[in-house]
C-alpha cells in the first residue's frame, strides 16, 4: 500500500495508511503512515475495543492535515489488554524450561516449533489461511536466520534489497505468528491476552527474540538499531517483563 499510495498522490487523491512494519515503510517512504505497535493482522489493535479503534482512526485520519513529506508517525499507545482469564488454556504441549544459554536457546525453539507443528497444520486447515509467510522463507528458515542473531554470527538472506533490519523483524513476525496460530488450535477458548503471556512467559522463542533486542541494540547496523527499542517486542509487554523481573530479584 505504501508504493501504490505514491502513485495515488500523482492523480491528485491524498492517502494515508497504516504501517504494521515500521522499518519496511520507512524504506518506501509513503506520503502518510501511521505506525502501530499491534500484532499483524490487528490494524487497528484489538477486537471489540471501539473506542480505541477510534482514536486510531482519528490519528491516522489527522495525517491528512499534513502536507505529504513522506511522514512517519508512531501511534503513542499499545492496544487494551485483555483482563479475561487463561481459563480454557488446555495446552497439551508442555515446553521443558528452556536454558539460560544462548546457544540452547536456538536449540529449544526449534524442538518447540516441532511440538506445535501438528497444531500449526491443524489451524491453518481450520481456517484456510496463515498469517505466517511475510518473510519469504519457510518457517523453519525464519527461525534459524533470526536465532543466528543470538548466536552472533547473522546469516544473509537471501532478500535482495532489503536492509538486514527489515528481513530480521519479518522472520521474527513469522515465528511468533507461528506459535500464535498454533496455540490458537488447541483446546480451549484462549483470549488474544492469554495467548500473548504464553508467548512471552513461557516459551524459547521469546528468550530468543529478547536476546536478539539486545543484540539489536549493541549493533553498528543502522537498519538494526531501532529494532532494539521498537518492533520486536510490544511496549506493553516490555513493561510487564520488567515489573516481573523487578519483582522476583
Amino acid at each position: 500500500m505504501g508504493a501504490l499510495g505514491h502513485f495515488i498522490e500523482r492523480e491528485g487523491v491524498s492517502t494515508s495508511q497504516i504501517s504494521l512494519i515500521r522499518e519496511q515503510t520507512a524504506a518506501i517512504r509513503p506520503p502518510r503512515a501511521l505506525w502501530v505497535p499491534f500484532m499483524l493482522g490487528r490494524p487497528f489493535g484489538a477486537p471489540n475495543e471501539p473506542d480505541f479503534q477510534r482514536r486510531v482512526l482519528r490519528a491516522v485520519l489527522s495525517l491528512f492535515e499534513r502536507a505529504p513529506g513522506p511522514v512517519l508517525e508512531d501511534f503513542p499507545e499499545d492496544a487494551p489488554a485483555t483482563d479475561a482469564p487463561a481459563e480454557g488454556f488446555a495446552c497439551p504441549v508442555s515446553f521443558a524450561p528452556a536454558h539460560a544459554t544462548e546457544g540452547s536457546l536456538a536449540e529449544a525453539m526449534c524442538r518447540e516449533m516441532a511440538q506445535l507443528a501438528p497444531w500449526y497444520d491443524l489451524a491453518f486447515r481450520r481456517r484456510g489461511r496463515t498469517t505466517v509467510g511475510i518473510s519469504g522463507m519457510k518457517v523453519e528458515e525464519a527461525a534459524s536466520h533470526a536465532a543466528s542473531y543470538v548466536d552472533g554470527a547473522p546469516r544473509p538472506a537471501a532478500a535482495p534489497g532489503l536492509p538486514a533490519g527489515v528481513v530480521l523483524k519479518r522472520a521474527c513476525d513469522d515465528v511468533k505468528a507461528f506459535y500464535y496460530e498454533a496455540v490458537a488450535a488447541q483446546p480451549g477458548n484462549l483470549s488474544p491476552g492469554a495467548i500473548e503471556d504464553w508467548f512471552w512467559r513461557e516459551t524459547a522463542a521469546a528468550k530468543v527474540i529478547l536476546a536478539i533486542q539486545q543484540a539489536c541494540l549493541k549493533s553498528s547496523d543502522e537498519s538494526l538499531q531501532p529494532l532494539g527499542k521498537l518492533g520486536l517486542v510490544p511496549r506493553a509487554v516490555a513493561h510487564r517483563l520488567a515489573k516481573a523481573r523487578k519483582r522476583d530479584s
